[in-house]
């Protein structure tokens, strides 16, 4: 099956309206490398006709598989460490102060919104009971979102290889918050019941969800066009609380797109400068 040059033209477009990912002309191998098995799954003989499948037959499954293969999963538990550092010496006791004076003192609402196979959303799980002895009398929740439907599934399942374990999670935490199986590891329920999973496309609109005191967004707007980077911030803006923060991938900035960095434990999270009257509730 050969790849042309308009073949990797319509695909990248159709890829963009999926899922907003931008592909150029020099990523013709990597939509022939992820691409190929899906087409010749849906008894395609040339990419063209995938493209065609893809935008003009009513196949949802089709369009879902393409997203799955395309989006990248790369992830590890504490990835980055310097976020959850932050969030851990800083964010979090911050808004645990604050919410003490307010109707609900021990209600916190998170958001992994690119979470990928979970590790992200587990390892945030882990750091609060880690902070808050008492964290089953709190109302904690932690949405966490992606769209590849494939991602989801397996951090629903909260199951990992001795790999994916070996990337980023520390011994103690393994021992106390993991169970071991024949052929891996398994998030035991005291982790997994502060995470609600649920498939999300960060282009359409948000479903009722928020207001959030941290929204993490790392390490996937990068992949979008610029005009599409801008609307998704000033989109998760809306969804933060008055005093919340967002967090972003170590190679991203967001001064000039309305936010005021701020700097703790060596790394950077934001707070919107300019608080609109629009609220939570009328993007729902």
């Amino acid at each position: 099956m050969h790849l042309t040059p308009e073949d990797i033209k319509v695909i990248s477009r159709l890829v963009d309206d999926l899922c907003g990912i931008v592909l150029d002309e020099s990523k013709g191998y990597l939509i022939e490398s992820r691409l190929r098995k899906v087409a010749e799954s849906s008894q395609c003989k040339t990419f063209s006709e995938l493209y065609y499948k893809a935008r003009y037959e009513n196949n949802a499954a089709l369009r879902s598989d393409i997203v799955n293969a395309i989006t990248t999963n790369e992830t590890l538990f504490f990835r980055d460490t310097s976020p959850f550092d932050v969030l851990q010496f800083k964010v979090i006791p911050d808004l645990i102060d604050a919410r003490a004076k307010s109707p609900n003192p021990r209600r916190l609402e998170f958001w992994s919104a690119a979470c990928s196979t979970g590790q992200e959303p587990y390892s945030l799980a882990m750091t609060l009971r880690e902070m808050i002895p008492d964290v089953d009398a709190w109302n904690i929740r932690i949405t966490a979102t992606d769209i590849s439907e494939a991602a989801v599934a397996q951090a629903r399942r909260g199951a990992y290889s001795d790999f994916e374990i070996q990337r980023g999670m520390k011994k103690e935490l393994l021992e106390k918050y993991f169970t071991r199986e024949a052929d891996g590891w398994s998030v035991t329920e005291k982790v997994r019941k502060l995470i609600d999973f649920r498939r999300l496309n960060l282009h359409e609109p948000f479903p009722c969800i928020g207001p959030f005191d941290v929204i993490l967004c790392r390490n996937v707007a990068i992949y979008f066009s610029a005009e599409a980077r801008k609307k998704l911030f000033e989109r998760l803006a809306q969804m933060l609380a008055p005093d919340g923060v967002l967090l972003v991938g170590a190679s991203e900035s967001l001064t000039d797109m309305g936010y005021e960095p701020l700097h703790h434990c060596r790394a950077v999270y934001y707070q919107p400068r300019k608080r609109t009257l629009q609220s939570t509730a009328a993007l729902c």
